[in-house]
C-alpha cells in the first residue's frame, strides 16, 4: 500500500461553500452533492489515486459517501478499499461522516445473492460491515424492488437493520411512486421511518417528474409528490446521465470514456438525437459560464424534492469541476423553458425495470 502523509482536513471545509439540506422532513442533513463509490474505486484503481478524491471531497465540503455491496470491481472491493481509507484518513473523523451502502443486486452465486430477500440484505450489510470494518453505517438500502419477494419482507429486514444497530437509517432505490408510498406506510407501522429514496435523474432522464403509468396505462402518482407527501427524501444518482451531459460526447466516443469500455453503458444513449441535445445543452451552460457537467449538476438541485446530487469522480479534477455547480444554482424561467425544449427521454434510465415495478 502506499505510503502518504497524514490526513489534516481543511479547517474551513464548513465555512459556507457547500450546502446542506435536510432530508426530506427529519433532522438529518446532506451536503448538496455527494460522492458516489461506483465505477472509481475498485481493485483496478490505484488507491493513491481514490485517496486524493476521498480527501479533497471532504476538503470541500462533501461529507456523504455513497457505496453498495458489489461496487468494485470485483465486487465488494469498492467497500474493503474505502474500509482502507477509513483507517488511513477517517479514523478520527468518523462522527463528521455520512457512510450508506445497499444490497439488492448480484452479489454471490445462488438462491441467496440477489434480489430483496430478509436473508440476502442483512447478509449483506454484514459482509458490507465486515469489508468497510465498521460497526455501522449511517443508510442502509433496499437497492431495488423485488417483485418475487413480499414488500413487508423486505422493508422488515430494513426494520431490522435499524433495531440491530448495524445502520441509523434506512432507504429505498429506483421504487416507484406507488411501491414507495406502500414502504413508507410499512415501515411507519414498524416504527422505522423511510429516510431517502435514490432514484437515477438528470435532464435526460426525467421519469420521477412523470405519472406512474400501471401495467393498464393508467396514470397515477409522480415521485416526487409521493416523497414531498410523505416527508422523505430524495437524493440522485446518474445526474449526468452515464457521462453524457458532459463535454465528453461532443465530437464523438473517446476510447477511455464510459461509452466504450463500461459495463453498465447502454449504446441506446449515444444516439444522433440525444447528442443534438446535448450539443444544445452545452450552448445554454456555456451562456451561463458553467461547464455541462456543472449545469447538469445544478438542474438537477433545481427540483425542490432533490436534498442531494450523488455523483462520481474519476480525479481530483473532475469533482472540482462538478463541484463548482455550486456557483450558480439559479434558473430563471426563460432558461428552464430552453433546457426544456432540449430535453426528452433520453434512453437513460438503464434501471426502469426497478422503478416501474
Amino acid at each position: 500500500m502506499p505510503v502518504s502523509p497524514p490526513f489534516a482536513p481543511d479547517p474551513k471545509r464548513y465555512d459556507g461553500r457547500m450546502p446542506y439540506h435536510h432530508v426530506g422532513r427529519w433532522g438529518l442533513e446532506l451536503p448538496a452533492i455527494s460522492l458516489g463509490l461506483w465505477q472509481n474505486f475498485g481493485d483496478n484503481v490505484p488507491f493513491e489515486r481514490q485517496e486524493k478524491i476521498l480527501r479533497r471531497a471532504f476538503d470541500l465540503g462533501i461529507t456523504h459517501f455513497d457505496l453498495a455491496n458489489n461496487y468494485g470491481p470485483p465486487y465488494g472491493a469498492a467497500e474493503a478499499n474505502f474500509g482502507r481509507h477509513m483507517r488511513r484518513s477517517f479514523a478520527s473523523l468518523r462522527h463528521e461522516l455520512l457512510i450508506s451502502t445497499k444490497a439488492g443486486y448480484d452479489m454471490w452465486p445462488g438462491p441467496y445473492g440477489d434480489w430483496g430477500s430478509r436473508k440476502y440484505l442483512l447478509d449483506s450489510l454484514d459482509d458490507s460491515l465486515r469489508r468497510m470494518r465498521l460497526d455501522h453505517v449511517d443508510v442502509f438500502y433496499s437497492h431495488r424492488f423485488d417483485p418475487h419477494t413480499p414488500l413487508e419482507e423486505t422493508m422488515g429486514a430494513l426494520d431490522y437493520a435499524v433495531r440491530s444497530g448495524k445502520t441509523r437509517y434506512v432507504g429505498i432505490s429506483s421504487y416507484s411512486a406507488p411501491r414507495t408510498r406502500e414502504a413508507v406506510a410499512i415501515l411507519r407501522d414498524l416504527g422505522t421511518p423511510l429516510l431517502i429514496h435514490q432514484p437515477s435523474y438528470s435532464i435526460l432522464n426525467r421519469w420521477i417528474e412523470e405519472p406512474f403509468r400501471d401495467k393498464a396505462g393508467k396514470d397515477g402518482e409522480r415521485l416526487v409528490d409521493v416523497l414531498d407527501d410523505e416527508g422523505v427524501g430524495c437524493i440522485v444518482f446518474s445526474p449526468l446521465a452515464q457521462g453524457l451531459l458532459t463535454s465528453r460526447y461532443l465530437d464523438g466516443v473517446p476510447a477511455d470514456s464510459r461509452a466504450a469500455t463500461s459495463g453498465s453503458w447502454n449504446d441506446d444513449m449515444l444516439t444522433p438525437a440525444n447528442l443534438d441535445r446535448v450539443r444544445a445543452l452545452n450552448a445554454i451552460a456555456a451562456e451561463r459560464g458553467q461547464t455541462l457537467a456543472q449545469m447538469a449538476v445544478a438542474w438537477t438541485l433545481h427540483e425542490p424534492a432533490v436534498t442531494s446530487a450523488l455523483v462520481g469522480a474519476s480525479s481530483v479534477a473532475q469533482l472540482e469541476d462538478t463541484v463548482g455547480a455550486l456557483a450558480n444554482l439559479d434558473f430563471d424561467d426563460a432558461t428552464l423553458a430552453r433546457i426544456d425544449g432540449c430535453t426528452a427521454d433520453g434512453g437513460i434510465n438503464i434501471w426502469k425495470q426497478s422503478s416501474v415495478a
